[in-house]
């Protein structure tokens, strides 16, 4: 079985923490490859106005993981899929012979109680969760933390996750790291344009995603 995590996001662009929580994560995990889960847009918000094609976040992704096992991928758009929950099912159907978790910041876990069927993502993977400054007290004391609080395993067994019944939790303590998406659109809100009229090869699926896709 290969070890996969699995990181959503806008990627509206891939920047230098993402990379560095990634391979923090892929190390304390013990994980053989990370999919970035480039999303063609977040169900839990209005369509932004800044936000990039998909082609132009993709490439941005895959220029931020070159040399590291993150394998950056629309799998999303090219699945149909728009909630979590049934991108997860239709991975584990579609991948018997990896095993996967799923990653995300503690500021996702706040609002866990918000996506749908999040009880189901739960029960379908092990589930790690990445500290962020000014968010872990709001994920502690979320609503689906009442739940979820009684299969929390201790950070010190994390690389066993793989022989962890779900539902399944850890808490990975990373330190912090400013940058952000962001602060990027503002300082430059072009920053798009370099891959405006550019296709580019899905790290996954190996197809491409072009500027009209």
């Amino acid at each position: 079985m290969k070890t996969t995590g699995l990181l959503g996001g806008s990627f509206n662009p891939a920047h230098g923490a993402h990379r560095s929580i990634s391979l923090f994560a892929m190390e304390e995990l013990a994980v053989d490859e990370l999919w970035w889960l480039v999303s063609p847009g977040n169900p839990l918000k209005a369509s932004a106005k800044d936000m990039a094609p998909l082609n132009a976040r993709l490439a941005s992704a895959l220029k931020m993981a070159r040399r590291s096992a993150i394998r950056p991928t629309a799998i999303e758009k090219q699945l149909g899929t728009r909630y979590t929950y049934d991108t997860i099912l239709a991975l584990v159907r579609k991948h018997p012979k990896r095993q996967f978790i799923w990653i995300m910041g503690a500021d996702n876990l706040a609002q866990f109680h918000r996506w749908k069927d999040w009880r189901k993502i739960a029960r379908l993977l092990p589930i790690a969760v990445i500290s962020r400054p000014g968010y872990d007290v709001d994920a502690f004391a979320a609503p689906a933390m009442a739940w979820l609080r009684r299969f929390v395993h201790p950070a010190s067994q994390r690389r066993s996750w793989t022989k962890w019944s779900t539902p399944a939790l850890t808490f990975l303590r990373y330190r912090p790291d400013p940058r952000s998406a962001t602060a990027i659109r503002l300082a430059r809100p072009q920053w798009h344009k370099e891959h405006a009229n550019r296709c580019v090869r899905d790290a996954v699926t190996r197809q491409l995603i072009c500027p009209d896709d």
